[in-house]
Order: C-alpha cells, then sequence, then structure tokens
C-alpha cells in the first residue's frame, strides 16, 4: 500500500467510480472529489467522499492540507458534446478553468502525478478515420476544445517543473463492471451500448441509428468501443507507470478496432434474446465515418493488456445492469 493519497475528482461518475473500486482493491488510499451532479455518491466504493466543485479553490486548499496526496486522477467535466456547442462556456469553466485551479493547487502543494481522463474528441474528423497520437489535434466542438486545452496546461507545467503526468484519449467507453457493484447510471445518456441497453430493457421507446449511407461496409458509423473495466486498468497502470519515474506521455485508450452501429446493436438484440426498435435517421453534423485508434503506445509504454475486448462482453455488461435499474434493484443507484 502507498503512504501517499490519491486525489480522483469526479470518482462518483462512471468512469471514474470504477477507478476509485480499482484502486480500492489495490490498496491505495482515495479521496474522492465530486460535487454530485452527474455521480452518485453510493458509485464510490473506496476511501472518503468529499462533496464539492473541482474548481472551488479554498475547498482544494484545505484537501491537500489535510491529506498528503502524491497523485491527482482528474475526471470531473461536462462530457455531452452537442451541449458544449450550445453552452460553450460552461464547458471551458468546468473542464478548462476549473481545471486551472485544479493544477494550481496541486502544484503549490507538491503533488508529484497527474492522470488525466482526456478524449479521442481533440482529434476531431481524421481524414482517415484513424487516429494515432501524432495525428493532428483539430477538435471540432468546445468538448473536445476544453479537454485539449487542459493537456497543453499539463504539458507547459511538467516543463517548468510541475507534476509528470498522463493524459489519456479515450475512444468510446462502454460496459460496466462484471460483477455488478457499479454501473453507468448518466441519466440522459447519449452513449450508443447504454441507451441500445435502456431501450432493450423498456425504459427507452426504442434506438435511432443517425446515418445509414456512410462509406463503410454496413453504411453506419465505425466507433472504437473500449470496455470501462480496461480503461480503469490503463489508468492504473498509468499510476504505477509515473510512481516508477516514467516520463509524461499522451496515450490513446482504446482496442485499435471498430464496431458499426448495427453491430453494435445486433450484439444487444442477441444478448437481450429480442429484437430492439429500431429506427434510421439522417446524418448528425459533424459525426464523422469511423474514428478508431490506433494504440500501440499504450501498450508498449504503460505495459497495458485488455481483458474485455469483446463486444457481446461489453454489452452483456451494461445490459445486466439496466436490467438492476429496471427491476428496481436497491444495489443499483438512480434505480428510479
Amino acid at each position: 500500500m502507498a503512504n501517499s493519497k490519491i486525489l480522483v475528482t469526479g470518482g462518483a461518475g462512471y468512469i471514474g467510480s470504477h477507478v476509485v473500486r480499482q484502486l480500492g482493491s489495490a490498496g491505495e488510499d482515495v479521496i474522492t472529489l465530486d460535487n454530485l451532479s452527474t455521480g452518485f455518491e453510493a458509485a464510490v466504493t473506496a476511501g472518503k467522499l468529499v462533496i464539492g466543485d473541482t474548481g472551488d479553490a479554498a475547498l482544494l486548499e484545505r484537501i491537500f492540507a489535510e491529506h498528503d496526496i502524491d497523485t491527482v486522477m482528474h475526471f470531473a467535466a461536462h462530457t455531452i458534446v452537442p451541449e458544449s456547442v450550445s453552452d460553450p462556456l460552461k464547458y471551458y469553466g468546468n473542464n478548462t478553468a476549473n481545471s486551472r485551479t485544479l493544477l494550481e493547487v496541486s502544484n503549490r502543494h507538491g503533488v508529484k502525478h497527474v492522470v488525466f481522463s482526456s478524449t479521442a474528441a481533440v482529434y476531431g474528423i481524421p481524414p482517415d478515420g484513424v487516429a494515432s497520437e501524432s495525428t493532428p489535434t483539430r477538435p471540432i466542438n468546445p468538448y473536445g476544445s476544453s479537454k485539449l486545452m487542459t493537456e497543453w496546461m499539463l504539458r507547459d507545467l511538467a516543463f517548468a517543473g510541475g507534476p509528470s503526468y498522463v493524459a489519456l484519449r479515450y475512444f468510446n467507453v462502454a460496459g460496466c463492471e462484471p460483477t455488478g457493484t457499479i454501473g453507468q447510471s448518466t441519466p440522459k445518456a447519449t452513449l450508443l451500448v447504454k441507451v441500445a441497453c435502456e431501450a432493450a430493457t423498456g425504459r427507452r421507446p426504442g434506438v435511432s441509428i443517425f446515418g445509414t449511407d456512410f462509406p463503410t461496409p454496413d453504411g453506419t458509423g465505425l466507433r472504437d468501443y473500449i470496455h470501462v473495466q480496461d480503461l480503469a486498468t490503463a489508468h492504473l497502470d498509468a499510476l504505477t507507470y509515473l510512481r516508477g519515474g516514467g516520463k509524461s506521455a499522451t496515450l490513446n485508450c482504446g482496442y485499435g478496432h471498430g464496431y458499426s452501429v448495427r453491430e453494435v446493436l445486433a450484439a444487444v438484440e442477441r444478448a437481450n434474446g429480442q429484437p430492439l426498435h429500431i429506427t434510421e435517421e439522417p446524418r448528425r453534423a459533424g459525426d464523422p465515418p469511423e474514428l478508431i485508434s490506433v494504440a500501440q503506445k499504450i501498450r508498449k509504454v504503460l505495459g497495458w493488456t485488455p481483458e474485455f475486448d469483446d463486444l457481446d462482453t461489453i454489452v452483456s455488461t451494461s445490459l445486466e445492469w439496466e436490467r438492476k435499474i429496471a427491476a428496481q434493484d436497491p444495489g443499483a443507484y438512480w434505480a428510479g
């Protein structure tokens, strides 16, 4: 067990809670900071929860003064792309300005390492639909821009003698913790796997395919889906890497191959044993035909070895969690 503590911002949310659970299982001393605007107290299964905002400098000062924190894992963010377009200042305020406050206080208190939750949205629409870490960053929405600006702050602060960092650029995160302890409970979620599983359990009337005329094998968009459990493991691998003296790095976090919308929906139908009500809609503006990671670097740098690279596993773990919510299982927070 490490002597120092880890501050996890946004640790009551979907991805953060999976990381907190793994950190607790690894014997780490964890403090979660979350305002519970989209997270859930019951999702924090290890360590201490502090309810508050990442941009609250006075609160951060108290947390750092009271605890010996050597690493910050920063998840707290708004993540809905269409909302970022309609309300950009909300995203620059929370995702960028609050990150600056967090980094300022962290640096002042001698934090050694930061693991940052970034996104493939920093790439925008790569011409060939494939993104490596060297692909130019050209975000097409404020969400991607707000995350990229935090990457820049981390880079420049590290160069100036601040914390070393790993920025993980997520592709499409899906699935839930396999034993059903925690899951994805975000209200009004927009991620395809969750939406489809909600439809499968009757909590949505159906699911839409936006665009059936893309230049892809079946005409629907191709995406790189990564199971949240493997993504969480990548954060622990990043922690080990940084504590071992690893240099700051920005890494794609995906499987390096994709599934189409139709393939995902077919997997949900297989898992549920009955067809979904599917409607076909026109393409949405800004949706690339294909977005797949080049993800060899994370394996080489961190030694990351994914265990859940299987669409049926991703879907089945999501569906089991949605069934718990639909059945009002008291173990499924936000069962209402």
